[in-house]
């Protein structure tokens, strides 16, 4: 006769572990959801979007409020992301030793050239900002940091892509690449193309790819391998000819060369 289990704990607790670990996945979710989109979002507008279901969702709601991570409008039930969503992006920030270092090389970067200058790192086919020098001719009132732009789209993911090796590239890109404008290269065949030719020269190009009206440089940070960060700086079209993006090109991979010996000489890797 089968013994008898008098502790239900024993047979019970790899369910409760498996839905604890779903709903803990799907409140993630949640809330890359709302960092993905720019407006307010309701329940209905969420179940569409993730496909949970919408008693799931009254849950992950109240606890992600009650906790700061949300905050609602009460007048319409719709919701974005609290304040514990900038508290902690700043705390990463804080904590990261290469940051300090690569702010001052943009400040060096945008007196020298008069452009807005950045630093990002690459997360998978995104490249994250993580600090942002603009130029005081600039219009651009909003700051980038934070904010994720296709790898293939911008100089810096460029930059940080020729570090990978074909094969690596391969598996990590879809074989189509989402155009962010017309001039966007949407293929694998172009992409390694520009990565052969950022290897070549030593620092990464585009013209229009990202944002119409803007042409970019970037240089990888050459002090992980292989290269998770870079520098880049943002040109406005009608300001710079081909051999003013090329100095700049040049200065940012002698000073991406001398951040990256800083870095190692300093520890940080």
């Amino acid at each position: 006769m089968p013994q008898k289990v008098d502790n239900p704990a024993v047979t019970d607790g790899a369910p409760a572990e498996s839905s604890g670990v779903k709903s803990a996945r799907r409140a993630v979710d949640l809330i890359e959801t709302f960092a993905a989109n720019d407006v307010w979002l309701s329940l209905s507008d969420l179940h569409a979007r993730t496909g949970f279901p919408r008693s799931s969702l009254h849950g992950l709601l109240r606890t992600l409020l009650e906790a700061g991570w949300l905050e609602a409008d009460a007048n319409t039930a719709r919701y974005r992301l609290g304040v514990r969503a900038l508290i902690c992006g700043t705390a990463y920030l804080d904590r990261d030793a290469v940051v300090p270092f690569a702010t001052e090389a943009l400040e060096r970067i945008r007196e020298k050239t008069g452009f807005t200058a950045h630093f990002a790192r690459r997360n998978a086919t995104e490249v994250v900002y993580l600090e942002t020098r603009e130029s005081q001719r600039s219009t651009h009132l909003v700051s980038r940091v934070g904010r994720t732009l296709p790898t293939h789209a911008t100089a810096l993911g460029k930059a940080l892509l020729a570090e990978l090796t074909h094969d690596e590239i391969e598996a990590l890109m879809p074989a189509t690449l989402t155009a962010l404008t017309p001039n966007t290269i949407t293929s694998l065949e172009a992409l390694h193309a520009e990565c052969a030719a950022t290897r070549e020269r030593g620092y990464a190009a585009e013209i229009e790819e990202g944002t119409l009206g803007v042409r970019c440089v970037a240089a990888v940070i050459p002090y992980r391998i292989p290269g998770t960060d870079a520098i880049s700086c943002s040109m406005p079209i009608a300001q710079v000819t081909d051999a003013d993006a090329q100095r700049v090109g040049e200065l940012l991979a002698e000073t991406t060369a001398e951040l990256g010996q800083q870095l190692r000489r300093a520890g940080i890797r």
